[in-house]
């Protein structure tokens, strides 16, 4: 049997709280894993009780179909023999960490597991994990408030590189609730949550942010998604390099490419 990797963490949980990530998740996987004979998903460190991964689950096999199977993974046996029950042919249940416990999945969505780790074990977990991926495969590293209206995560795709490393980051936000973008980075994956300062490429990104949503108060008029666009639109103008097109934007959702933002020593 193999070794969890890891440590148990709080558990912290609500229903809906990931939906943000979910619905990024199956715009850019869905047509992947439909290609795939059979799709394994992995939610790592879902918590005290698996309200989440349920979600998870039936918005994948609503989306991809029936030949995908999400996993939950939790280290705490208790948490595990707990959430036996609420099994169905498409989700179940199981005890591991970081090692994913043995499986070779196609994606890992481990929310609100590494912000709880100190910054200098995060490449080593996200080294285990991607050690774990199926060719091509997906870690989604985020983070997000309590009932899931601010997110921000981090995509690290499998690929011929030896070591871990992001390609992105995404920050996605209830738009009635912000009050500037840099509200946001409260909610930072742990990789980049202690280089919000003055000097780091984290900082320089929100603060241009701030000043596109300044300027573009007067959209306001018309609501906070036409001042988020508008905000994103001029960034775009100004040479930031953001992914994703209008369509993401209109959702409270901006998405850059991780050398914009990561850390510089």
């Amino acid at each position: 049997m193999t070794t969890p990797v890891g440590n148990i963490t709080r558990g912290t949980t609500a229903p809906n709280r990931l939906r943000r990530c979910d619905r990024w998740l199956i715009h850019m996987e869905c047509s992947r894993l439909s290609s795939l004979e059979h799709a394994i998903v992995i939610d790592l460190g879902y918590g005290a009780y698996p309200v989440t991964t349920r979600e998870l689950a039936d918005r994948l096999h609503n989306s991809v179909g029936d030949d995908i199977e999400v996993v939950g993974l939790e280290i705490d046996p208790q948490r595990v023999q707990q959430a036996i029950p609420f099994e169905q042919p498409h989700l179940r249940f199981r005890r591991g960490g970081f090692e994913l416990a043995g499986m070779h999945a196609h994606v890992v969505r481990a929310f609100n597991v590494l912000r709880q780790y100190d910054e200098s074990s995060v490449q080593r977990s996200w080294q285990e994990m991607y050690s774990h991926l199926a060719p091509g495969g997906l870690i989604i590293d985020g983070t997000c408030d309590e009932v899931g209206r601010r997110s921000a995560w981090l995509a690290i795709r499998k690929t011929a590189d030896a070591v871990a490393a992001p390609q992105s980051l995404t920050l996605s936000t209830q738009l009635a609730s912000l009050g500037k973008p840099s509200d946001l980075a409260e909610r930072l994956p742990k990789a980049l949550i202690h280089h919000n300062l003055p000097g780091q490429p984290v900082h320089a990104f929100l603060q241009a942010f701030d000043r596109a949503w300044a300027i573009n108060a007067p959209h306001g008029t018309f609501g906070a998604r036409q001042r988020w666009i508008a905000a994103v639109d001029l960034l775009v103008q100004q040479g930031t390099p953001v992914i994703g097109d209008r369509k993401r934007w209109s959702l409270g959702e901006v998405t850059v490419p991780w050398s914009l933002v990561a850390p510089t020593v």
